[in-house]
């Protein structure tokens, strides 16, 4: 069976850490995107003001499955 796969890129965030920010962006892509196989974290950054932490964001590639 041939199967071929897409990647697309998103950004996600929270006030608390890096985890919940790539939970956050993996919640969200399965409500839309079927066929999930897979993510790749390609960057963490943080969002600061006034000397304080005040966002967690990750860009994310998600893999999914064409469907045939």
């Amino acid at each position: 069976m041939e199967r071929v796969a897409r990647v697309t890129e998103i950004i996600a965030a929270s006030p608390h850490s890096f985890d919940e920010a790539l939970r956050v962006g993996f919640e969200r892509a399965n409500r839309t995107l079927r066929g999930i196989t897979g993510l790749r974290v390609i960057e963490q950054r943080v969002s600061v003001e006034e000397g304080q932490i005040k966002e967690f964001r990750v860009r994310l590639e998600v893999i999914f499955v064409l469907e045939t």
